[in-house]
């Protein structure tokens, strides 16, 4: 055989080789890219994103849409074609498989955190609304969850209202723990709660359960030498009327900012806060209306700008990664609260836009 016929025999099996390689040796990175975005003032679906019963709601206009990024599954394995095409791929981010999948977790684990994450963002959502419209919102304490086999298993349920621990009342989520590790390891502590049953017929109604409640007598365990029973504590809300999010197919926490605008918008008799504009934006949101960072913000800021957004309200922790490479005609706006928020949705009402708070990238004022 001619020595450039084995060159050139040699050189196409290696590149098949490499070809095969690249296709069959998978690599630990995932890839995100633009999600849809939904506007919570209006339908997805053909229902109502946002539905408030038993309260007046008010006309709006434009758009406020929360933003979604695509991620590949967490038993997806990327080959090394697949990377490298993500990595040249401005509409596409590669990173580091763990980055999204914590070791260990499986597909089952992630989408359940996702579920969870995504109902307390509406219920952070719904809280914060209403304290930026001085609406006021009860809270109780109930039990969120109960740890298998240990003494509160079987006697205490997920939902019930803790009224009291050893007949001092508890106001605040951080009172059980106290409470309770004051407590030896198998010492005696008396519970008073409202069942869950009870509780939820009430919270219905838009009202706390009333009634003295049952005493439950649980024998404290020991963990890392303090005194447990077995449950997680957690705050419950209770609203006076109804807000229900309707949106399937979504997870995480991050619509939360967005969700909480859209409940503003509708219960505001003084107008529209858009003016009709088309506003984007993302960003967690706790009960006190403080806005947190998210990920993918590059992937979100692509997607908004491709669905007509003019405006991107900004998580001021992700301001300086999302202005690295803003999309041409979208202006980042920097907020750290629902009332930043709403503060800048009121100037891009009035037209009033050149003291917007901005984003800039690391290292510039």
């Amino acid at each position: 055989m001619p020595r450039r016929t084995a060159t050139l025999l040699a050189s196409t099996l290696m590149l098949i080789a490499l070809l095969c390689g690249g296709v069959l040796i998978p690599v630990p990175y995932a890839a995100m890219s633009p999600g849809p975005t939904v506007n919570t003032l209006g339908d997805h679906d053909g229902k109502p994103v946002l539905q408030i019963t038993g309260r007046t709601t008010y006309p709006t206009s434009g758009h406020l849409n929360m933003t979604t990024v695509q991620v590949t599954g967490p038993d997806y394995r990327m080959n090394l074609f697949e990377a490298v095409y993500g990595w040249l791929d401005p509409n596409r981010a590669v990173v580091p498989h763990k980055t999204l999948y914590p070791e260990g977790q499986t597909a089952q684990q992630a989408d359940q955190q996702n579920a969870e994450e995504f109902t307390q963002s509406q219920e952070s959502a719904k809280v914060a609304a209403l304290k930026q419209l001085n609406i006021p919102v009860a809270t109780q304490t109930v039990v969120g969850a109960v740890v298998k086999d240990k003494p509160a298993d079987g006697l205490l349920h997920a939902g019930d209202v803790i009224k009291a621990v050893d007949g001092k009342a508890v106001t605040q989520t951080g009172d059980v723990a106290k409470f309770v590790t004051r407590h030896k390891p198998g010492e005696k502590v008396v519970f008073t709660v409202i069942p869950a049953k009870d509780a939820a017929a009430a919270k219905q109604q838009g009202k706390r359960p009333e009634g003295p409640g049952k005493d439950v007598t649980l024998t404290t365990a020991a963990d890392s030498g303090r005194a447990v029973v077995g449950i997680q504590a957690q705050a419950d809300h209770i609203f006076p009327f109804h807000i229900d999010v309707k949106l399937a197919d979504v997870g995480g926490p991050s619509a939360g900012l967005m969700f909480a605008l859209g409940i503003v918008d509708k219960l505001s008799p003084g107008g529209n806060l858009t003016g009709g504009k088309f506003v984007a934006g993302t960003g967690t949101i706790d009960d006190q209306g403080n806005v947190g960072p998210i990920g993918g913000i590059s992937m979100k800021t692509i997607g908004a700008r491709e669905k007509g957004a003019e405006f991107f309200l900004t998580p001021k922790e992700n301001c300086a990664s999302a202005a690295k490479d803003t999309p041409s005609g979208l202006r980042l706006v920097k907020v750290g609260t629902i009332g930043d928020a709403v503060k800048a949705l009121e100037k891009i009402r009035a037209n009033d836009t050149a003291g917007l708070p901005s984003c800039s990238p690391a290292g510039r004022a």
